[in-house]
């Protein structure tokens, strides 16, 4: 089979990484793709798996690009393809595309649409309105008495929620977006609400618009540090699963989300095939739903990837024909880690183009994995840092402990200029100062 792949990120690069294994690969390209996946061989073939340079929005590109190459299926990975409608162009021109269509996508294109969906189906959720208007804002944060978390209604990638536990903050957060146009159109409308307390947790279902299959758990770091002010990011690591987590009760939270969400969907002519991503705090109350993702997450996917056993391909034929309820996943033993490496200035401003090394040290490292998630070769061969995030460096142990010590050690392997930015605290406490 022929897979054409899009995306440049981490997520993308797991998902190139196994596509490569999976003995029903012959051959894949990737668009615009990055250093890490244009170095991964497909192993049935023998061939290295080809980068083109098309922009994941670039949707007229894409499908001249499928066009051309007549891909037997292609894999969606950035959120912005899929709200962007690639999947129902795809299918319109007779394409096989393993991500949800644009319809389906609101739920993450739109987090006013996805607050109001949950409120209609009863799924537990933070209380919470959207506006437009910044002075009706202010007074609903003050409602709240202030605690709350201010978010851009469409896709900021990561950016776009301000955790606010004082008037000082929500005030500021509420006229970047709705006044100074922080978001841009992103911004044009805001969700506030109100602040939950508790552990997160990061949930996946595999849905081909009848079945859904759930993926075991992992757990993210949103923010840049361990301090309670700190700003949001698309995440700074992951591990999977959460040991804190019994079987029984995955099944219970999983239950209490999608069984509302299907026929909330069944309801509203919703046919998603590909993956939800609940985003899930465990509060005193029981578990909510913060938001969610209509792909997977990024690192959490790494995590995932690394541990599953199942054919990816295997498992996209499947959602894709709609028998899912045939499968059953297998996983590996182990826990894995990823602490991500990012670009001084990330969330916010950084420079691109700092020279990477030591990457061929940790290739080396047994049960090890470094997915690129901004980076490119230049043109003397070497690998550059090309993104806010730059690196997601991945390791599986028997223990999470065992898994976040190798994770460490190859972190302290690679540098580049301000490499050292990244959380210490992934899994557990502080390994070193």
């Amino acid at each position: 089979m022929k897979v054409l792949g899009i995306g440049a990120d981490g997520r993308g690069h797991a998902y190139a990484r196994m596509l490569a294994q999976s003995p029903l690969v012959t051959q894949i390209i990737w668009t615009p793709g990055n250093a890490g996946i244009g170095s991964e061989v497909v192993q049935k073939s023998g061939l290295p798996v080809w980068c083109f340079n098309v922009g994941v929005e670039d949707i007229d590109g894409l499908l001249a690009l499928a066009e051309y190459e007549r891909p037997d299926v292609t894999v969606v990975s950035p959120e912005n393809s899929i709200i962007a409608g690639i999947a129902d162009r795809f299918e319109a021109r007779g394409f096989r595309i393993w991500a949800p269509n644009q319809k389906a996508a609101r739920l993450e294109g739109s987090k006013a649409f996805a607050q109001k969906f949950m409120e209609r189906y009863g799924i537990a959720c933070p209380k919470g309105n959207f506006f437009t208007n910044p002075f009706i804002a202010f007074g609903y944060a003050d409602a709240l008495n202030w605690n709350c978390a201010v978010k851009a209604d469409g896709p900021c990638y990561g950016k776009g929620v301000t955790v606010c536990r004082d008037e000082i903050k929500a005030r500021w957060a509420i006229c970047e977006a709705l006044i100074k146009r922080k978001f841009g159109k992103a911004g044009d409308t805001i969700v506030i609400q109100e602040l939950l307390e508790g552990n997160e947790l990061s949930l996946h279902f595999l849905c081909d618009g009848k079945t859904t299959l759930c993926l075991q758990s992992s757990v993210d770091y949103k923010k840049e540090s361990d301090h309670k002010d700190a700003r949001n990011t698309g995440s700074m690591g992951a591990y999977s699963p959460d040991p804190s987590l019994s079987d029984e009760e995955l099944a219970s939270i999983a239950s209490g989300i999608i069984n509302p969400w299907t026929k909330g969907c069944e309801s509203e002519g919703i046919n998603f095939k590909g993956i939800l991503f609940p985003g899930v705090m465990r509060t005193a109350e029981g578990p909510k739903v913060l938001e969610f993702g209509v792909r997977g997450g990024s690192p959490e996917m790494e995590t995932h990837l690394v541990r599953l056993e199942t054919d990816l391909m295997e498992i996209i034929l499947a959602t894709l024909e709609q028998r899912l309820d045939r499968l059953s996943l297998v996983w590996k033993p182990v826990v894995s880690v990823c602490v991500v490496m990012a670009s001084p200035g990330y969330p916010g401003a950084y420079e691109p183009g700092k020279l990477i090394t030591g990457l061929s040290i940790v290739e080396k490292m047994p049960n090890v994995k470094v997915f690129h998630m901004g980076t490119k070769r230049g043109d003397d061969g070497r690998v550059y840092t090309d993104g806010g995030r730059v690196l997601g460096v991945t390791a599986w142990a028997d223990t999470l402990q065992n898994a976040r010590v190798r994770a460490y050690d190859a972190v302290r392997e690679i540098t580049f200029e301000g490499g050292q930015y990244f959380r210490k605290d992934i899994g557990g406490p502080p390994l070193w100062d």
